[in-house]
């Protein structure tokens, strides 16, 4: 099995033509993000089913408090798995061994600590989410199924997804994200509508994608078994801790990679807060597009985490030429996409809005506000491709400068600026905007870093 997984990552990250090894990564890494996408939006529309407005508003309530669980994985997986492809490009498989099993004891920790924390402080945290007489039991319930019993399971099997792809078994690494989504959105009609009885309809989407979410794991578990004792994933605490800086170095990128998924979050609300100022259509009329706008953004996700493993082994091995391959392939091919998804949006506006809702008023105000927002796609793609770069390089630092910087300081004032300048429209104008000044940015720190990285590598080597 060693020999096996030798020869696997030596085809992969050494042996291949770029564009197959890219094909191999990427490819089972966007059909996860994809089906990832479509079973984020399963719970919301079985519970809508029941044309209960309590119970879509429980299961809105608790999203935010379940990203913070996706960030804890992007904590312990990105930092993790960013680190074992260097260290792998730098042959130090023992290392890498250290460092998956330091990433998954660090991810089984604070993720019991964050469901513990939901489970003792469940009131207090549901009433500042908003919860009410009519939503806090199918709050609660809903929390209890997806924080406290499912958090751990959650957390997990989105960590070793991470890791697991970092040796170059994308198939594998992507296969128990499909498979968990793909039974999340079988179980829920399943549970909701016939093994629970009526007005047990919350109660049975959380017990779904718990279920389901375990059953993920549980794949990934037997994954690791059968990679073998030898593998550079293991959870064996036989192997020791790993050293002081590459403890750092998983923090260094995982943190900020945490909280960048954070601020994303953030900017959704923000822009949620001030449609709510015009009208009830404006409002729902942007969640569609925020949902709409989703596919190719979680596609272009797909390519970054197919491309990672590929240009930080690369980049660690010395080997730019095959390095430079691999990110210029991926971002024409991101770019390619980005590029699809304005022609099918700005010819299809209103027919996707229409899937969403049938109002003809919300649909034509959907309708336009698609076609501005898409215009923003190539630019969203490229100042989160950069952001990858980064953490593949191990540049923890420069990621959450981005990160923060076009979050916090240009995205975020841009609404409110642009809010206050055009109105409505300049919500929706904002991403467009704010994301040309980050490109700008992105493309300066990129081509001001190469060079000097390059030369601290080469200083590193024997």
């Amino acid at each position: 099995m060693q020999a096996k997984e030798k020869a696997l990552q030596a085809d992969v990250f050494q042996n291949l033509p770029v564009p197959s090894a890219l094909r191999k990564m990427i490819l089972p890494a966007v059909v996860s993000q994809l089906i990832v996408l479509i079973y984020n939006m399963a719970d919301t529309f079985f519970v809508g089913q029941t044309n209960n407005p309590y119970m879509v508003a429980a299961t809105s309530l608790i999203l935010p408090v379940f990203n913070i669980t996706l960030c804890l994985a992007g904590l312990a997986g990105i930092g993790g798995g960013s680190l074992i492809s260097r260290l792998l490009g730098q042959d130090d498989k023992a290392e890498a061994r250290r460092v998956s099993a330091f990433s998954l004891y660090l991810a089984l920790a604070i993720s019991a600590l964050f469901a513990a924390a939901m489970a003792a402080f469940m009131e207090p945290i549901l009433g500042l989410l908003g919860a009410g007489d009519n939503t806090y039991g199918y709050a609660r319930q809903y929390a209890l199924c997806v924080i406290v019993a499912g958090g751990v399971p959650t957390v997990l099997s989105n960590v070793l997804s991470n890791l697991i792809r970092s040796v170059g078994r994308s198939k594998e690494a992507s296969a128990g994200i499909i498979l968990g989504g793909l039974l999340n959105i079988a179980l829920d009609p399943l549970f909701m509508f016939v093994l629970l009885p009526q007005g047990d309809e919350v109660l049975g989407a959380g017990l779904a994608t718990c279920l389901s979410n375990c059953v993920a794991l549980g794949y990934f578990l037997v994954v690791l078994l059968k990679m073998g004792r030898g593998s550079a994933i293991t959870a064996s605490p036989r192997v020791g801790l790993p050293r002081g800086r590459s403890v750092a170095a998983v923090f260094g990128v995982g943190v900020p990679s945490a909280i960048t998924t954070l601020l994303f979050d953030l900017d959704y609300v923000v822009i949620d807060k001030l449609m709510v100022s015009y009208h009830d259509l404006a409002l729902a009329a942007v969640g569609i597009v925020l949902k709409v706008e989703r596919f190719p953004l979680n596609v272009g996700v797909g390519i970054c985490q197919g491309m990672m493993p590929l240009v930080g082994y690369s980049y660690s091995a010395g080997n730019w030429e095959r390095m430079d391959r691999a990110i210029k392939l991926s971002r024409r091919v991101g770019l390619i996409v980005a590029g699809i998804s304005i022609a099918l949006y700005e010819l299809f506006a209103f027919q996707f809005a229409h899937l969403f809702i049938s109002d003809p008023q919300t649909v034509e105000l959907a309708g336009q506000f698609l076609r501005i927002r898409v215009l923003a796609t190539p630019l969203m793609f490229m100042s989160f491709f950069t952001v990858y770069l980064f953490q593949a390089f191990g540049q923890g630092r420069i990621a959450l400068f981005l990160g923060v910087t076009r979050w916090l300081g240009l995205n975020i004032p841009m609404l409110f600026l642009l809010n206050a300048w055009v109105g409505m429209y300049g919500v929706v104008w904002s991403q467009a905007a704010a994301d040309s000044l980050t490109v700008l940015l992105s493309l300066y720190i990129y081509r001001k870093y190469r060079p000097a990285a390059y030369e601290v590598l080469n200083r590193r080597r024997p």
